[in-house]
């Protein structure tokens, strides 16, 4: 016959020794305690750290021990599941032996895995961002890549902010009473215009200086106004 409490207070003299730092007792009836379990140290020193508490039954090893989770460290409550997941199957696989040490070891392993899956994240995100920074970078000195496409959507949008300048323009002009006009428009509303030509020759005494040297003598050209041939342009001479 099985002396169950021998074998428990055996496995609990051997449990404190090995763990003496974070074997903490509760009560001895029924006999429960709790191991603070942290795994290796990973990248900046940093460690997982969970606290369990374990209760024996009557029938410990024949029947599995109670376990519960009291405190998570640096460790996101997702991974609650996992660990208590692992606690029952451990459990399972060695009824019938004491397996506190057992249990203790395959949560430290699973925290060691867990710090490795952190800084395998963290290595990838650091990664990302890098490509990420090079693919700006890269794009940055290329330029865009000029096609059909983008170009004739650059040139609607061209057009469409050039349209809107001008009638922002145009708008302002009218707002500001300075509206461009034509030629025709000035000279039919400046009626100064229409004697701008009379009052310069008024201004300059209506004298007009005529170079006599131009002309020829009329005494002396040999003219025969009957002659049919006769054209008075023909005076005109070319020569100074």
């Amino acid at each position: 016959m099985t002396d169950y409490g021998e074998e428990q207070k055996n496995e609990l003299e051997a449990i404190e020794s090995i763990y003496p730092d974070s074997f903490t007792v509760f009560s001895q009836k029924p006999t429960c305690f709790t191991i603070t379990v942290t795994s290796d140290a990973g990248e900046n020193e940093e460690t997982a750290e969970v606290t369990l508490k374990f209760t024996y039954v009557e029938k410990y090893p024949d029947e599995p021990p109670l376990w519960e989770i009291i405190s998570l460290e640096n460790l996101e409550d997702s991974y609650t599941e996992d660990i208590l997941m692992l606690l029952k199957e451990q459990a399972e696989e060695n009824l019938g032996m004491v397996m506190i040490f057992t249990l203790v070891t395959a949560v430290q392993e699973k925290l060691n895995e867990i710090i490795d899956q952190i800084k395998s994240r963290r290595d990838e995100e650091k990664q990302r961002k890098e490509r990420e920074a090079e693919e700006a970078e890269k794009r940055a000195f290329q330029g865009t890549v000029v096609t059909i496409e983008n170009f004739l959507s650059w040139k609607a949008k061209f057009e469409q902010e050039m349209a809107e300048l001008k009638k922002k323009g145009q708008k302002e002009e009218e707002q500001s009473g300075k509206v461009k006009l034509t030629g025709k428009q000035l000279f039919e509303t400046d009626h100064n215009l229409d004697t701008s030509d009379i009052q310069f020759l008024e201004d300059s005494g209506n004298s007009v200086e005529v170079d006599e040297s131009l002309f020829q003598d009329m005494d002396d050209l040999d003219l025969d106004e009957d002659d049919p041939d006769f054209n008075p342009l023909d005076l005109c001479s070319d020569e100074d």
